[in-house]
């Protein structure tokens, strides 16, 4: 984004336009083809939204991912979890999405009672940077999301 918009536009869009309109809200502006929310099922990432800014269909590998080789699995409530390019980041050599998903970049959904609930992520088949103030309105948006993807009847 090339100015980060305020948290308030973010949550009217959401209220007024459902979870896939948050997520290309969040979307507009970065660099990333997805973002999406995914939640905890076990040991499985469960798709709930998933903004494509290409607007194809999700892709049927991404509507449910084994945790264990989801890039989703380095992020913990308060320890979000950046690379720009997988490929050069050491922390994931030999990862099972190593030279699929280069991108990602996805901070803890945790639920109004406390559980981590799951994930809202930026990422993408391309190494992609993401600004450290676009991160930073993702992780601000992070507890937003989590109250409406929880129960978003409200």
């Amino acid at each position: 984004m090339a100015s980060v918009p305020p948290l308030d536009a973010f949550s009217r869009t959401l209220e007024t336009k459902g979870l896939a309109g948050g997520l290309a809200f969040l979307n507009d502006g970065v660099p990333h083809r997805f973002t999406g929310v995914y939640r905890y099922a076990g040991l499985i990432l469960k798709n709930v939204g998933l903004h494509d800014a290409l607007g194809k269909r999700l892709p049927p590998f991404l509507t449910a991912v084994p945790l264990n080789k989801s890039l989703a699995q380095f992020v913990q409530p308060g320890a979000p979890f950046r690379t720009d390019d997988s490929s050069k980041d050491p922390r994931l050599a030999g990862h099972a999405y190593d030279g699929i998903l280069f991108s990602y970049h996805g901070t803890a959904l945790v639920a109004p009672s406390g559980h981590s609930w799951g994930v809202v992520c930026h990422f993408d088949f391309a190494p992609v940077a993401l600004s450290d103030p676009d991160f930073e309105f993702l992780e601000a948006a992070a507890p937003i999301v989590a109250a409406f993807a929880v129960d978003p009847h409200r």
